[in-house]
C-alpha cells in the first residue's frame, strides 16, 4: 500500500500528461475524480420506430437517477451523497475515496418527443431508455420553382 501523497493510483500519476498537451484538459471531478471520463458509458442502438439506450451507472440507487426532457434534450442526471462525519465503530479510515458529487448527460432527441413516449428501466446498475425516433418532415412533391 502506498502512502497517499502518491495520488490514486502511482503509475497512472508518474505517466500522467503534467501540462495537459496529449488530451484536453477535464476539471476534477468530485465525485469520480480523474475517472470520471469512464463514468455514464452509453450504448445506443436504433430500432425501426426508436434508438434504446444502455446507461451504465453502477452504485446508483433508482431514486438516486433522474431522467428529464426538456427543449428536445433528453438529460440523464446522477447524484451520490455520503455522509463524511459518520464515525465507524470498528475502526478509523485510512483512505476515503468516495464523495459525494453529480454528473450527467444529454442527448439531443428532437423537439416532437412528449416525455411520456419514452420508456425507462434500471437494473443491475444500468439504465436502460427506449426513445421513439421523431416522425421525419415530409418534402413538398414539386421541388421547381415558378419564375415570375
Amino acid at each position: 500500500m502506498l502512502p497517499s501523497i502518491f495520488g490514486e493510483n502511482l503509475f497512472d500519476d508518474f505517466f500522467a500528461d503534467p501540462f495537459g498537451m496529449m488530451v484536453p484538459a477535464r476539471g476534477n471531478d468530485s465525485l469520480y475524480g480523474k475517472h470520471a471520463r469512464n463514468l455514464m458509458k452509453t450504448d445506443v442502438r436504433e430500432f425501426n420506430n426508436s434508438y434504446e439506450l444502455d446507461v451504465d451507472l453502477p452504485g446508483f440507487r433508482k431514486d438516486e437517477i433522474t431522467v428529464d426532457l426538456k427543449n428536445g434534450y433528453l438529460t440523464i442526471g446522477a447524484s451520490k451523497g455520503l455522509d463524511r462525519d459518520q464515525q465507524d465503530e470498528n475502526g478509523k479510515y485510512i483512505r476515503r475515496e468516495r464523495y459525494a458529487g453529480v454528473c450527467s448527460r444529454s442527448f439531443y432527441v428532437g423537439g416532437n418527443i412528449r416525455p411520456e413516449d419514452i420508456s425507462a428501466k434500471y437494473e443491475d446498475g444500468i439504465l436502460k431508455l427506449s426513445v421513439p425516433k421523431a416522425a421525419q418532415k415530409e418534402l413538398p412533391e414539386s421541388t421547381a420553382i415558378t419564375i415570375a
